[in-house]
């Protein structure tokens, strides 16, 4: 049997249901209680309905019961089952153990950055620059705000301020190069070093 398909959002589903069986509501609402929607994208309902019916089609939930009251539209409870404790189980140990490799738009972008001229990345990563800087500061103030909570249940708010930490500074060593003209190219440079890696791409050959 194939390995099921792993993500944010399924393994978010499996936590919540290895607590308690609960409708998709609530998990997305616990989701957002509990802050977790910092790292796990459950903005979109359809996503975290498609999520867990694909669950419950590779049988790692299954449906408990159906609820209906007046005011409410009727609900799926659903469980986790002894599969699905096993999978959350193996992710886990995967996912902490393992650095896997992801593909975020902004490396991305950070590869192709000749595209835009010297002066526009300068302008585009000194946003970018200000952006983290608000960030960090408001994950800095959710931190404060959750001071009761045991630091176990904050730590991806840690991690999370980590990381916008060391990409700022990251961000801001790039933004002093171009500044100071450390880090530049033209159009000129970028044909001749085409033509000295890349010859046939210089030629326009395949």
């Amino acid at each position: 049997m194939l390995s099921p398909k792993r993500s944010p959002i399924a393994l978010a589903i499996l936590a919540m249901l290895y607590e308690a069986p609960m409708h998709p509501y609530r998990m997305q609402r616990l989701i957002k209680e509990r802050g977790k929607d910092e790292v796990i994208n459950v903005t979109q309902r359809a996503s975290l309905y498609q999520t867990i019916q694909r669950l419950d089609r590779e049988g790692l939930i299954s449906a408990r019961q159906t609820i209906r009251d007046d005011k409410r539209p009727e609900r799926t409870v659903y469980e986790i089952t002894e599969r699905g404790r096993a999978i959350v189980v193996e992710w886990m140990r995967e996912i902490l153990s393992k650095p896997g490799m992801e593909y975020p738009e902004f490396p991305a972008a950070v590869s192709f950055l000749p595209l835009l001229s010297p002066e526009d990345a300068l302008r585009q990563l000194e946003l970018r620059a200000k952006a983290i800087e608000a960030e960090l500061h408001r994950t800095g103030e959710l931190l404060k705000q959750a001071g009761g909570l045991p630091r176990l249940f904050l730590l991806e708010a840690e991690y999370a301020r980590a990381m916008q930490a060391t990409e700022l500074s990251w961000v801001k060593a790039v933004v002093g190069d171009l500044r100071a003209g450390h880090l530049t190219w033209s159009e000129a440079w970028l044909r001749q070093i085409a033509a000295q890696f890349s010859p046939d791409l210089a030629n326009g050959s395949e």
